[in-house]
């Protein structure tokens, strides 16, 4: 079966369009593919500058990962730090990988560049070479990827194919594929921008654990535009067809058919708001209950480091006896 790996990290709420445009994708992808999905709590580490936050911060994540339907039975849910083999691969990978392939990568010249009067992570710069370690650990075939994060892929078979020539075959070269489209959600207050926890306002935002009360407040208050047609058109109703393309990930119809329902604006918000309020209802409850018994959200955790750490320990071990580093 062809192996997966997908990560995320503890920073911020999920909202919904984490959800439907990527984390839905995950839980039907973990029945036809070997799925691998790691908390990566390290590469928050690089932002992270406030005591008590990133561990409460995972478990949290967890919780929504499970509640939105990842099954630890089917797929592999760990935390990246319960996984010790990711560090000590990632050294590996550090020194595998070339100061200028580093300074070439995109994403570091652009958050540097945002944070030019702040601190500056070494991190960001070696970011990479951890990243590769995580995909490389579990032998992985695939990685879903937009293309903002096709590069990180390139990087990593990049250091996977060097390690191969300089010390024998010893991992599997991964490729980056586009993974199946979720739903398109644009913020509900700038509909020709993708909905960001990084947006200026909440308004637009809606997060995975938004009251029902205030979800529907924000689809009542979604901008659309200055006449009153209701039609799927991107290019000239953004606002519109943003709403459309919420309610069909909502209730599995096309957009297309949606818009002949409708004559105005107020029903299709009221409408889309109460399917993105149905739609949550069972994954609050669900995440609530994990949050209630943590003990045994940690114990679930346990199990997927102890099933990731299973393959991970293989291969650093095969990593390491094809430097030929000394056993211990």
């Amino acid at each position: 079966m062809t192996r997966v790996l997908s990560c995320i990290q503890p920073t911020g709420e999920v909202h919904l369009g984490n959800y439907l445009g990527a984390l839905r994708v995950w839980v039907e992808g973990q029945h036809t593919k070997d799925a691998f999905h790691g908390i990566v709590d390290l590469h928050a580490l690089t932002v992270t500058e406030v005591p008590d936050t990133v561990g409460n911060a995972t478990l949290e994540l967890a919780a929504m990962l499970f509640a939105i339907g990842l099954d630890p039975n089917v797929a592999t849910v760990f935390v990246q730090s319960h996984v010790t083999e990711h560090s000590q691969l990632g050294w590996m990978m550090e020194c595998t990988v070339s100061f200028g392939e580093l300074s070439r990568m995109t994403q570091f010249k652009d958050k540097s560049a945002k944070r030019e009067a702040e601190f500056v992570s070494a991190g960001l710069f070696t970011y990479p070479a951890l990243q590769a370690a995580d995909i490389l650990l579990y032998d992985t075939d695939e990685v879903p990827v937009g293309e903002d994060q096709r590069q990180h892929v390139e990087i990593t078979r990049d250091i996977a194919l060097r390690f191969n020539h300089r010390f024998g075959d010893t991992f599997i070269v991964p490729k980056a594929v586009t993974p199946k489209a979720g739903a398109r959600v644009m913020d509900l207050q700038d509909p020709t921008s993708k909905m960001s926890k990084t947006a200026g306002s909440d308004a637009g935002l809606v997060n995975m654990l938004d009251e029902p009360a205030e979800i529907v407040k924000k689809f009542k208050r979604a901008i659309t535009d200055s006449d009153s047609e209701v039609r799927f058109d991107r290019a000239n109703k953004p606002g519109i067809t943003n709403l459309l393309e919420i309610l069909a990930a909502c209730t599995g119809e096309t957009p297309d058919a949606l818009a002949t329902r409708y004559t105005q604006y107020g029903p299709l918000k009221a409408d889309a708001g109460e399917a993105v309020v149905e739609l949550l209802r069972p994954i609050q409850a669900r995440y609530h209950e994990l949050m209630a018994d943590r003990s045994e959200l940690q114990s679930l955790l346990r199990t997927g480091a102890a099933k990731a750490r299973a393959v991970a320990a293989a291969t650093l071990a095969r990593a390491q006896a094809a430097v030929g580093m000394l056993p211990a």
